[in-house]
């Protein structure tokens, strides 16, 4: 009965997540032009790092909303079934967003190499040869390996690695939205940054709190 309850809410869960990605688009749709009207850039729209930071953190996001699904399907601990759940839910709806101003801005949802936009901002992302796999390590990315071990394990185990991988992928986000913050010229775009690197900054620290309660090494 416990295990048919927490599959139902896991899949309440999954759907909410779902309507509020679809919400945030329909929003991000009607809304977005407003917001580049302001927009600082020379033609008055978004530049290189707008669109590249839109399309990279939809990337980014993707996989953490996946692996905090699979931690709120598994843990038994209250406090990462919650954070689990804002995770999930707030990181839809800003993909949401973001592919809304893409669509307005009538540019695709796939450009360049992942990171590329961030080379003036002093960083060595998505220059040379590097393979897909090497710049989603450096933006903190789980690999393939990972995720399947996350699913794989329960109990404290589950916990302290999805703890470390959410810490890793949300540092490399904050790497993301500092860059985008310097070189964005879509105030919607930067005030969105600016916001969720705080965010995902307080939810660091409480990652870190989570890992010494639970003596993960």
């Amino acid at each position: 009965m416990a295990q048919s309850r927490r599959r139902g809410t896991w899949i309440a869960v999954a759907v909410g997540v779902v309507l509020v990605a679809g919400l945030a688009f329909a929003g991000g749709r009607f809304t977005t032009f407003g917001a580049l009207a302001d927009a600082s850039g020379a033609d008055g729209g978004p530049n290189a790092a707008d669109a590249g930071f839109a399309r990279d953190m939809q990337v980014h996001h993707a996989q953490a909303v996946e692996m905090a699904m699979i931690e709120y399907r598994g843990t038994d601990d209250d406090e990462l079934r919650s954070l689990a759940y804002d995770i999930a839910t707030a990181q839809s709806a800003q993909r949401g967003e973001m592919f809304g101003w893409l669509v307005e801005w009538d540019l695709p949802q796939a450009g360049d190499p992942l990171m590329s936009w961030m080379a003036d901002a002093g960083h060595a992302h998505g220059s040379g040869a590097a393979t897909t796999a090497e710049l989603e390590a450096q933006m903190g990315m789980a690999t393939d390996a990972e995720l399947t071990r996350l699913a794989q394990l329960d109990g404290a185990g589950q916990d302290c690695l999805f703890l470390d991988l959410m810490i890793r992928h949300h540092t490399g986000a904050i790497d993301m939205t500092d860059a985008v913050v310097r070189l964005g010229s879509v105030p919607r775009v930067l005030e969105t940054a600016r916001n969720m690197g705080q965010a995902q900054t307080a939810e660091i620290a409480a990652m870190e709190s989570a890992q010494r309660r639970l003596g993960c090494s």
